[in-house]
């Protein structure tokens, strides 16, 4: 079976002095490639009295793997280790986003405009007309990024402090995709009545909820009692980002197989948030032959599933011929196979009993149900959430754009059709006749993934009349047109 190839996220920096002679170079080098390692920058420190001192930036496997690379340079005759650091650590000292201001406070007038006395009228203002809040503060771009630290990444539950590090990077990739403010919001309870209550409470700041990293089933009682209890949206990326860009994929994977959503057999392993939220959509667009596995089995309507109601929506949803059989079982001439449960899942010789052109989505991260290495013959196409192999299936293309969409026109809700836009949305990206096997799903770079996703969500939350205004004309915004009235009327 084959592993994960060196990547960045794991890369080590190590400091070595060695005697400023021929061949020392070629030694270190070979002994890095010998341990496995992927050099992928040398660079000169200092050179003085014959010794020489370089950076050698490697690519490794794990932390294990990369200290193995470390001892493997430490072995080579007359090298010294000076220091070993880690790249990733270094990007994450100090966190990775903060609050800049808007306008410059330079004097004691722009203090009287901005703070007090003139903020005063102001906040009169919005007491009374409580609309005017979207013009008159950031509510209207800003998101808070909620989460308790039950399930983050494939790390399980670290709790909230551990989870912080995750909440600001999706806060950068908001502001950096989406041009969206996103604030992380820990917090320190797993308790859902308190999670609830903390975030109705917050929610007057924010235009828009995103809940991440939740565990299930919590995440959603959590999610839909705050879609009904609020008047702005709440998006749990767990289940909706995932959702969004499986679709996306999966829609240019059917132009390439020459297959109907109808016609489709689709076998999902992991019934959990994600695996729940992609089977949703996919029922939404039309695929009516979904088998969802969990620990226990198929879910079908011949199980008891006792209070877990997501799992009851699952087997009164799904399995429309009633299969009680193993994953194994069902994978048999299954169409589509989708991961979302674990790594080393799956073998090549069950997913060769799939059908022709079978198309395969293994999402456990870092490691997948099945290795694009492993893969048989009868797959044609193959997508992962990996960085380090084609069609990753990564969030970060769905969540700045529809948030972005979201709030340019204040939408109450994302509701399916939204969702579903997003996906369409991102699929349209790759032309037709540059959609092939190994491009289904858009670079995250792609400037116009966002663009794409935010005007069609924007669009459809008008087409279902959950938005609060029309998208934003060029020229003078709302916001400035509300000033300028306020100032004529004063």
């Amino acid at each position: 079976m084959a592993g994960p190839a060196p990547g960045v996220a794991y890369s080590i920096t190590v400091r070595a002095e060695y005697p400023n002679k021929p061949g020392m170079l070629g030694l270190i080098t070979s002994a890095i490639g010998d341990a496995g390692g992927d050099a992928s920058a040398i660079d000169v420190v200092s050179t003085s009295s014959g010794m020489m001192v370089r950076d050698f930036t490697i690519n490794a496997r794990s932390i294990e793997h990369g200290q193995e690379v470390t001892e493997a340079i430490a072995a080579v005759e007359d090298v010294s280790i000076r220091t070993v650091s880690d790249p990733t650590f270094l990007l994450h000292l100090g966190g990775k986003i903060e609050m800049r201001s808007k306008l410059a406070v330079n004097t004691r007038d722009d203090m009287s405009k901005a703070y007090t006395p003139g903020v005063g009228r102001v906040c009169m203002a919005i007491h009374d007309d409580p609309e005017a809040v979207w013009s008159l503060t950031g509510k209207g771009h800003s998101v808070a990024v909620v989460s308790d630290g039950s399930a983050v990444l494939g790390l399980g539950n670290i709790g909230a402090a551990a989870s912080l590090p995750v909440m600001e990077g999706k806060a950068l990739l908001f502001k950096e995709f989406g041009g969206v403010d996103a604030w992380p919001v820990v917090v320190d309870t797993q308790d859902t009545e308190e999670i609830i209550s903390i975030v109705k409470a917050i929610a007057p700041g924010f235009g828009g909820i995103n809940l991440e990293d939740i565990s299930a089933p919590r995440c959603f009682e959590i999610e839909e009692r705050l879609k009904k209890e609020l008047d702005i949206p709440v998006f749990h990326d767990d289940q909706h980002g995932t959702a969004v860009v499986v679709l996306a994929g999966l829609i240019n994977a059917l132009r390439l197989v020459k297959k109907q959503p109808r016609d489709l057999k689709v076998v999902v392993a992991g019934v959990g948030a994600s695996g729940t939220a992609c089977t949703k959509i996919l029922h939404s667009y039309g695929v009516k032959n979904i088998i969802g596995f969990d620990r226990q089995g198929a879910l079908s309507e011949n199980r008891d599933y006792g209070d877990n109601a997501m799992k009851q929506w699952y087997a009164d949803n799904t399995n429309p011929d009633g299969f009680t059989g193993s994953l194994e079982e069902g994978l048999k001439d299954a169409d589509v196979f989708l991961g979302l449960a674990g790594p080393g899942l799956v073998t090549p010789e069950q997913i060769a009993t799939m059908t022709d052109d079978a198309i395969v989505f293994a999402l456990s991260n870092p490691d997948p149900e099945i290795w694009p290495e492993d893969v048989p013959e009868n797959v044609r196409i193959m997508a992962t959430g990996r960085t380090d192999y084609p069609n990753q299936v990564n969030n970060s293309l769905c969540f700045p754009g529809l948030f972005a969409g979201v709030l340019d026109v204040r939408a109450r809700e994302i509701n399916d059709d939204m969702k579903i836009a997003a996906a369409q949305a991102i699929a349209d990206v790759i032309p037709s006749n540059a959609i092939s096997e190994d491009f289904i799903i858009p670079s995250v770079f792609d400037e116009r993934v966002a663009q794409n996703v935010s005007e069609a969500v924007a669009h459809m939350a008008q087409e279902t009349e959950v938005a609060r205004r029309r998208r934003r004309r060029p020229g003078m915004e709302d916001d400035a047109i509300y000033a300028t009235r306020r100032l004529t009327l004063s």
